[in-house]
């Protein structure tokens, strides 16, 4: 019963005294209600989030936005082409037929059936029934998706992807990070997580009951010219990172927010630490096919003896540019693949299907072209690689410092030459929090602090950088350059 029906129905609720009685009830009942009501003790702490406060800065439509991570250039037609076309399949907008069988160690997928539409359901709900009734299902992903991983995926390792096995589709890149943490974490584990990290890591371990473990990338010094190359790993604070309780490492190459793209000697590196302490690897390689000339992605995975303790993360929205399609995988050894499964059957259980077909289609049409210059992959690699060296121009014309990106599609840049004075705003934040906001509303130009992706410790060596992004039309780095022009003339 309510608080408020409670007192309601009370004999005494007329009475003008002060009852002893009905105060104690009220306040018990009141703590109880409250109590209840609070939030789970995991969370806490994890309401602040950057995307939150600067995407309601940057909604005014006078504002130029090269915060976002997110394109405002077209994605390729044919995977636009692709989803209108599975969308007008019947079947398609149902629930994807996509099942594992798992009876003992036999495994088999069932497929949907080209039989006409009533046929179709009968077999498949026949199928089901019968072997509901000695196994297990497990949602992996669409046939046509996990297979088009299979392959595209395959040649980028070097060996045989078993698409049943080996692949979980997910909702974007987040979801695959939420299952591997989910699944593998738990209380009291600790998960090294390399600074500047995309902001989702430390909460998803929090959440896990993990504890977040950081080490900062450290910058050379003494350069002019900046690139995302200068920031590395100190080869003895890192190893010093790993103990006992170390479960696993975070790493994202090409890293976001700094477009750090690992060599292999640093990735052997990790390897080395991560085989000597038993220790599992979450890679994070959404913008996998983003590197730039000079520099190769390497996956830590194919190193030698770390296939079986990594799961990589893979992103549809960063590889066609599709980011409101929230679509992602994980790919890794079974005995680490089927917990995630579980952790996904039981939260989401599965993903858009007809999403589902429009990436497998535009993913087959490029594993035809892949290492030819018309491969998407190559090709949007080409075009924003010309819009990191226009931005780069524009910012250096506004007597700001950029960090060229080997990858990715976000560049860091240095604001401390402006000398900005900021000291009427808040004094409890870091200086690049409140750059930005002034940013925003004096300037009418968007970024995000990069401060947002490190913790408390090294807030003061990443405060005088902000986040652009440049995955953008000409237009519209064409009006950011407008305003720091109109800007620097004052």
């Amino acid at each position: 019963m309510s608080i408020a029906r409670q007192v309601l129905n009370c004999s005494r609720f007329t009475c003008r005294s002060a009852h002893v009685t009905c105060r104690k009830t009220f306040t018990t009942s009141q703590h109880v209600m409250m109590s209840r009501h609070t939030h789970a003790k995991r969370i806490e702490g994890l309401d602040k989030n950057v995307w939150v406060a600067f995407t309601a800065l940057a909604a005014d439509p006078s504002v130029v936005n090269l915060g976002q991570g997110f394109p405002d250039i077209p994605p390729p037609s044919y995977v636009k082409e692709a989803l209108a076309k599975a969308a007008s399949v019947d079947r398609m907008n149902q629930y994807t037929r996509g099942f594992v069988c798992l009876c003992g160690s036999q495994s088999a997928e069932f497929r949907v059936l080209k039989l006409p539409y009533h046929l179709n359901e009968y077999c498949i709900i026949m199928v089901f029934l019968f072997f509901h009734l000695c196994s297990v299902f497990i949602e992996k992903g669409h046939p046509s998706l996990v297979k088009a991983l299979s392959q595209v995926y395959g040649k980028a390792y070097g060996r045989q992807i078993d698409p049943l096995k080996e692949i979980l589709v997910t909702v974007g890149g987040y979801g695959s990070l939420f299952s591997a943490i989910q699944a593998l974490v738990e209380e009291g584990d600790e998960v090294i997580i390399i600074e500047p990290f995309f902001d989702c890591y430390v909460p998803m371990v929090r959440m896990a009951g993990g504890k977040p473990v950081l080490i900062p990338l450290r910058l050379k010094s003494g350069k002019k010219t900046i690139t995302s190359a200068d920031w590395f790993l100190d080869p003895d604070e890192l190893a010093g990172k790993f103990n006992s309780k170390t479960k696993a490492i975070i790493i994202n190459t090409p890293n976001n927010p700094i477009g750090k793209v690992f060599t292999k000697d640093e990735l052997q590196m990790i390897a080395d630490l991560c085989i000597k302490h038993d220790t599992l690897c979450f890679s994070d390689e959404v913008y996998e096919w983003l590197v730039y000339r000079g520099h190769q992605h390497v996956k830590i995975a194919t190193l030698p003896g770390m296939w079986d303790r990594t799961v990589t993360i893979g992103s549809a929205g960063k590889t066609f540019s599709v980011t409101g399609w929230k679509l992602g995988w994980s790919i890794g050894p079974e005995q680490l693949m089927k917990h995630l499964q579980t952790v996904m059957q039981n939260s989401l259980y599965t993903c858009p299907t007809p999403l589902q077909e429009a990436v497998a289609q535009g993913l087959l049409l490029n594993y035809e072209l892949m290492d030819q210059p018309e491969c998407y992959f190559t090709s949007l690699a080409d075009e924003l690689e010309g819009k990191r060296d226009r931005l780069a121009d524009i910012v250096e014309e506004a007597g700001m410092t950029p960090v060229i990106p080997e990858g990715g599609y976000f560049m860091l840049v240095d604001v401390t030459a402006l000398n900005q004075d900021l000291s009427h705003m808040d004094e409890d934040e870091a200086y690049d929090y409140k750059f930005v906001k002034w940013m925003i509303k004096e300037k009418k130009l968007a970024a995000i602090p990069v401060t947002a992706f490190v913790g408390e410790e090294s807030t003061k060596d990443f405060e005088k950088y902000i986040r652009l992004c440049f995955i953008k039309q000409d237009s519209t780095l064409d009006a950011a350059r407008s305003i720091l022009k109109s800007w620097t003339k004052v």
